[in-house]
């Protein structure tokens, strides 16, 4: 794992990090374990889902790609959709144009929720297109999850079912994988088991000293030094 020098942290706000690497790196396992040590997570993902059954986002989708895109359900079948819009960069750039914002508002308001929280050190932002979206503006600080190519296909073929060819598609519609290294501000080993992973985590923890932080924020709480009104549950906006 590489380490940049400890971030500043203010200890009245707990600090926003953004998840990036390749698809099929184990972002979400990292999330997790982050999960672990008191981190609320923001995830993209169940925006994204919550976006396409929003009424009148289904609405044009279905008016633009038709009806066959919806399962016994009436809900959108999201594999079906994915392979449209990544074989064909017009029709992805149209769906983009049509979720991003409402998912963009989404996770706004979960992380300033989440900010109100006293209970929490540190804010997790994982969403797979995140500097593609510009939503690492949410962020004081990026994490890049690293895990060797042949490990990802892996974990992508037994874990979502998906080819080589249509993780090829998507990683087309990403930054490359370098790039996405060479901005971040801190490198996380997530190539061996789940212990190692929360192991790694810790550290880093320990590193940015956010155990501190989370304490130093309670302690303002029960000394009354802010006020009552930025105490709030932010572990309910991460429901579905």
């Amino acid at each position: 794992m590489a380490h940049t020098s400890p971030p500043p942290c203010h200890p009245d706000t707990p600090l926003v990090v953004g998840l990036i690497g390749a698809i099929g790196s184990g972002k979400s396992a990292v999330a997790a374990a982050f999960a672990r040590q008191g981190a609320v997570v923001v995830s993209g993902d169940i925006a994204g889902h919550e976006t396409l059954r929003q009424p009148e986002i289904r609405k044009q989708v279905v008016l633009r790609w038709g009806r066959d895109l919806l399962d016994d359900k009436g809900e959108i079948n999201r594999r079906k959709l994915a392979a449209i819009v990544f074989n064909e960069p017009a029709d992805r750039r149209a769906l983009e144009a049509l979720v991003f914002p409402w998912i963009e508002q989404r996770l706004r308001e979960r992380i300033a929720a989440a900010k109100k929280d006293l209970s929490v050190p540190l804010i997790i932002l994982d969403a797979a297109v995140m500097l593609e979206a510009g939503w690492n503006e949410e962020c004081d600080r990026l994490l890049f999850v690293d895990a060797p190519t042949p490990l990802r296909l892996d974990r992508l073929a037994e874990g979502r079912g998906w080819t080589e060819k249509e993780v090829r598609n998507r990683e087309r519609a990403q930054l490359p994988s370098n790039e996405k290294r060479i901005r971040a501000d801190a490198i996380l080993d997530n190539s061996g088991t789940l212990d190692e992973l929360q192991q790694r985590v810790e550290e880093l923890l320990k590193h940015w000293g956010i155990e501190q932080q989370g304490r130093t924020r309670k302690e303002k709480a029960r000394t009354g030094d802010l006020p009552d009104s930025q105490v709030h549950d932010a572990a309910n906006e991460n429901e579905p």
